[in-house]
This record gives C-alpha cells, structure tokens and sequence, in this order.
C-alpha cells in the first residue's frame, strides 16, 4: 500500500512538472509576444511623435505669417491705395490730361506741414 502511494505521488509530481513545464513555455511564449508588440508601439509612437512635432511647426509658421500679415495690414493697405491711385493718374496722363494745375491731397498735406 505505501508502495502504490509513493508511486502515485511519483506520477502526480512528474505530471505536475510536466503541466508547469507547458505553463512556463506558454507564458513566456507570451512575453516575448507582448515584448514585440511594446516594440512595435514605441517605435510607432516616436513616428507619430515626430510627425506631431512637424505639424505644430508648421502650425507655429503659419501663425508667425498670420502676425506678419495683420501688423503690416494698415501699411500694405495704404501703399496699395497710393499706388492704385498713381496708376488712375498714369492712365490719365496718358489719355491726355493735364495735371498740371491741380494740386493733390498728398501735396496740399505737405505744403501745410512745411507753412508750419
């Protein structure tokens, strides 16, 4: 009777190693699984990282511009005026007008400055 214990006990020890055997072959089978999967996340999330910090430079210039635009808008606007305004008098010089004794805003501002 101790005998057929002991060799029971034998038989359960070994399927015991054997079933903790498979255990740790699955599980580290897992790890190195989930191990690539982690290296394939990081190096996916330094692209996503870089492409990120592509677009808030862009963005950044694109705001730089914007400012630009907006502080100069009042200085483009009136050279744009002038210069519509010299081309109107071009064209009319051309046509045949003569604007010799007309005196414009431009120099009536002037001449007051310097009367002062």
């Amino acid at each position: 009777d101790a005998q057929a214990d002991y060799e029971k006990m034998l038989q359960d020890a070994s399927d015991k190693r054997a079933a903790d055997s498979k255990s740790l072959t699955e599980k580290t089978s897992a790890k190195a699984t989930t191990e690539e999967e982690l290296e394939a996340e990081k190096e996916k999330k330094t692209g996503t990282v870089k492409e990120h910090m592509a677009t808030m430079e862009y963005i950044q210039s694109l705001h730089a511009e914007c400012d630009w635009l907006l502080q100069y808008y009042d200085a483009r606007k009136a050279a744009r005026t002038s210069e519509q305004e010299s081309l109107v008098q071009a064209k009319a010089v051309l046509s045949g007008a003569d604007f010799s004794l007309v005196q414009t805003a431009r120099v009536a501002r002037v001449g007051a400055f310097l009367a002062k």
